[in-house]
């Protein structure tokens, strides 16, 4: 798991203080993630992540904020403020943006999501206030107002049986996209929204904080396995998602991070255009984030953070090649896998030769990985 620094004092999720005071034995290994406490694991480790690789977790996402955009300028001022459509999306549909400063640097990232004319922005604790004090300074002559939802917090479901269990508690089916639904769970108002993964189907079940625990419940009754942080973190570097702070860092420019998926290069102006529009007429960067695939020579070696990739060999003679920024390793089939995600220079990356690093190589994914067992 990639380690998650924390530089202040964070505050245990909802979900932290129930299973904490429920009386378990052991008591639940509250770690620091995204700005909160949360649990490390809750299973054991195969378990966890066989559950959301293969079955269906269920999680906390007590690290996640909504703030709801309000104001008769609110799509314009927004659509102004990050790097993906706003004023063009559909109703009950969600975009995932950068947010860049003038010099085309990032500073965060964000989903936006629509519902009926109401936008909302779903960001990260740790990045929260942060990104609210970048978005104030801007809110000029503008009829806008940034309202944290404080009240509200959310589980998530994930994996590839992931539909049978939102099935089950009758809440709606969602498409492939992102996209949100209304519903109940035990009496519970649910708010269900499909989020983004490469490999398996993610949900988010929003409802009041004082309804974490109830729903948590029903969703361990309804089959789903419990799953912390560490599972979680294991999953996302499997899947090449690239987290800010961890892979994205203030200093990257937008296409360096390889997420075209958060880019609209059709919409309006917005700040630090200028910057992602020119490095687009010029048709390249010269690093790429991406997702890899390692083999270590030797079974137990997992090579660490900031290690050095290279072309050709691993000595120091030779031309490097990228850094990884991500390492995770997990048991598949009787067979460890080492997956990772690094920034890879882009002369590195013609003909996807193999990198190497000391004690193995490493090959870029530009595709989600076969995790199917034998």
């Amino acid at each position: 798991m990639t380690e998650v620094i924390q530089t202040t004092a964070a505050p245990a999720t909802t979900l932290a203080e129930y299973l904490s005071a429920s009386g378990s034995e052991p008591p639940p290994n509250l770690i620091p993630y995204l700005g909160v406490l949360t649990p490390q694991r809750l299973d054991a480790s195969d378990v966890e992540t066989g559950a959301l690789l293969f079955g269906a977790a269920v999680h906390d996402l007590g690290w996640l904020r909504r703030v709801a955009v309000r104001g008769e300028d609110r799509y314009r001022w927004l659509s102004g403020m990050v790097t993906n459509a706003v004023e063009t999306l559909a109703d009950r549909t969600g975009a995932y943006s950068l947010i860049l400063n003038a010099q085309g640097r990032i500073q965060g990232d964000a989903y936006v999501w629509r519902i009926g004319d109401e936008l909302e922005v779903e960001v990260t604790v740790d990045l929260s206030e942060a990104l609210l004090s970048h978005f104030d300074r801007f809110i000029i002559m503008d009829d806008v107002e940034l309202v944290p939802l404080a009240d509200q917090s959310a589980l998530g479901i994930t994996g590839p049986k992931a539909n049978e269990i939102i099935a089950k508690l009758g809440l709606p089916s969602l498409g492939d996209g992102l996209s949100s639904g209304d519903g109940t769970v035990g009496g519970i108002p649910v708010k269900l929204y499909r989020s983004y993964g490469t490999a398996v189907p993610h949900y988010e079940l929003w409802t009041a904080s004082e309804q974490i625990p109830a729903l948590w419940n029903a969703l361990i009754t309804a089959d789903a396995t419990r799953a912390g942080a560490a599972s979680l973190e294991t999953l996302r570097i499997v899947e090449g998602i690239p987290a800010y702070g961890i892979d994205i860092q203030s200093r990257d420019l937008a296409q360096e991070t390889a997420q075209m998926r958060a880019i609209s290069f059709t919409k309006g102006c917005y700040l630090g255009q200028e910057i992602v529009e020119r490095i687009r007429s010029r048709g390249q960067v010269h690093r790429h984030l991406r997702a890899l695939e390692l083999t270590s020579e030797d079974a137990g070696h997992v090579p660490g953070i900031g290690v050095e990739l290279r072309i050709s060999s691993s000595t120091p003679e030779a031309k490097p090649a990228g850094t990884l920024t991500s390492v995770t390793a997990l048991q598949l089939g009787g067979v460890r896998r080492i997956f990772a995600i690094g920034m890879i220079r882009a002369e590195a990356e013609v003909g996807n030769p193999a990198l190497h690093f000391p004690g193995g190589t490493a090959r870029i994914l530009y595709n989600p990985p076969n995790l199917t067992v034998a």
